[in-house]
């Protein structure tokens, strides 16, 4: 499938050639790493983290194509049937041999219910060992993308995960609350030797890996830093040598301090408003007996409420693209004939009379305060223009664990009004349909789906979609999902989000668009 052009940072063949040295990459996110659970938060940041410690049976290589992991090959050896060739040789970090019982035990896993990764299998309903290094996936239907987003997907050691009474992913209300949530044992480049949650992560490069790779990290310190300022002065002191979330406002600043850099480059992430949709009546708003959001009306009017090319301009200093759909450019099957509903308040202020609101009425809206850029200030923005038509939001922003903790609890899904943001690990449209926009019904599809938007016709065509073989065919029913989802006001898509690190200079590594940082290919000089 396409993909855009990534931004890769000095990464030329000439540093194939440096020397390792005992090297420490002291580096800051504005939140804190979820959990180490690898099953326990399918959230970006998190996962990217742990990318560095587990692998999956694939990986992705600068450009995101899919490249071999703990799987050498595979193949498909039926319509619904994969076979993947498992990589000998491989041990965890405490010693055990990686094997087919490894892989069938993560299997297992990450389909209980406490796992917020249950997509990854998706449509796979036995997973069979052929022998110690051969393993079968039998799905459902014939699905061409199965091992797209595998690369997340981290296989555990069965013994240790079952010595350590860890048999159970972390419960995404408490992710803390396991032994895989502060200890790992991967077969990655590198080991976590230190967990202190919210100060700092340590982690060390594991000398029995049995990859290779241009880097020569010997250490990663990680610090979560919430305070903008803070951080960066961090990195213009020399106390860190990377930050990767460098506020939009300072880029410049940056760019233009000697002994520092910004790297700014496209991300596949899109940043969208959610509504309750499946309640009778929503909770944290003075309306009774019934929920507005039901009303095509009512969500019309909060989508045309928002100027966002204010939000682009004013929020987002112009490191943002307004969006009409849930997925970005570069995404396949990103649709490029949608538009946005156009910015008219006075439009939303006569939907609103019309749907029965001609005074609006209040709700909540909930908001993660350091996860994705300038998130509580969109949400500010947000609650101003709202404002102007009568609707009185009362903004809850909140740390990211409290945040993803709240509106993802298992069949709670307690918001009522949500910003959330979505990269396809699949790089393909059905991803975000499957995860964000089908009927939930409890087997892991719709599982993102916070608000419980539900359309029959939505859900037939990403069922099509997911076995459709023939790729304009299958684009075309791509196009009409998001052009259903579109007339439905389902969602309100916002902005395409920009990626900017901060970073010392001597420091070469690879930006890619998905926003993982892999410390494999980081050199410091």
């Amino acid at each position: 499938m396409p993909f855009p052009r990534m931004l890769l940072t000095s990464l030329a063949l000439g540093l194939l050639a440096c020397p390792v040295g005992a090297q420490t990459l002291r580096v800051s996110f504005q939140g804190d790493v979820g959990t180490l659970d690898p099953y326990g938060l399918n959230e970006t940041f998190t996962l990217g983290y742990l990318g560095n410690v587990y692998e999956g049976l694939t990986t992705r290589g600068p450009d995101l194509a899919i490249e071999p992991g703990l799987a050498e090959r595979w193949e498909l050896v039926a319509k619904d049937r994969w076979r993947f060739h498992l990589r000998k040789g491989v041990r965890f970090h405490e010693g055990g041999t990686f094997d087919a019982d490894d892989v069938l035990f993560s299997a297992e896993r990450v389909r209980r219910p406490t796992s917020d990764l249950k997509t990854r299998l998706a449509t796979v309903k036995e997973v069979i060992k052929v022998d110690d290094h051969t393993v079968d996936f039998v799905t459902e239907v014939p699905n061409p993308i199965l091992h797209a987003e595998w690369d997340t997907w981290y296989i555990m050691d069965k013994e240790w995960s079952l010595a350590n009474g860890a048999a159970e992913p972390v419960d995404i209300k408490n992710p803390r609350s396991s032994f895989a949530a502060f200890h790992t044992n991967g077969t990655g480049p590198f080991k976590v030797t230190l967990r202190e949650p919210d100060v700092r992560t340590v982690a060390v490069r594991h000398p029995g890996w049995w990859g290779t790779a241009p880097g020569n990290l010997q250490e990663v310190i990680f610090r979560p830093i919430a305070n903008d300022a803070t951080r960066v002065a961090a990195l213009l002191s020399g106390e860190l040598d990377l930050i990767l979330s460098l506020p939009i406002q300072d880029t410049d600043r940056i760019a233009r301090t000697p002994g520092v850099k910004a790297l700014t480059g496209p991300e596949l992430r899109t940043i969208f408003l959610g509504f309750d949709q499946w309640r009778d009546e929503l909770t944290g708003s003075d309306v009774r007996g019934k929920n507005p959001f039901k009303d095509r009306r009512v969500r019309l009017a909060v989508y045309q409420a928002i100027d966002i090319e204010a939000i682009v301009k004013k929020v987002m200093r112009g490191q943002a693209t307004p969006s009409a759909s849930l997925v970005a450019p570069g995404i396949q099957g990103f649709p490029e004939d949608l538009v946005r509903w156009p910015y008219d308040p006075a439009a939303s202020r006569r939907l609103l009379a019309e749907a029965g609101y001609p005074n609006g009425f209040a709700v909540t809206l909930d908001c993660p305060n350091d996860r994705y850029v300038n998130d509580e200030q969109i949400c500010q923005a947000v609650v101003g223009m709202l404002a102007r038509i009568g609707i009185k939001v009362t903004l809850r922003a909140q740390t990211k664990s409290v945040y993803f903790a709240k509106i993802l609890a298992a069949g709670g899904y307690d918001t009522s009004f949500y910003l959330l943001g979505w990269t396809p690990g699949s790089f393909d449209s059905w991803n975000a349909l499957h995860n964000l926009v089908v009927t939930r019904d409890g087997s892991g599809a719709g599982a993102f789906n916070i608000g419980g938007y539900s359309n029959p016709r939505i859900d037939a065509l990403a069922r099509e979609i997911l076995t459709e073989t023939d790729l304009s065919r299958r684009n075309r029913l791509i196009g009409e999902a998001w052009r259903i989802l579109h007339e439905d006001v389902g969602y309100v898509p916002l902005h395409q989000q920009a990626l900017a690190w901060g970073v010392r200079d001597g420091i070469e590594l690879v930006q890619r668009a998905d926003n993982q940082f892999l410390w494999r290919w980081v050199v410091k000089r």
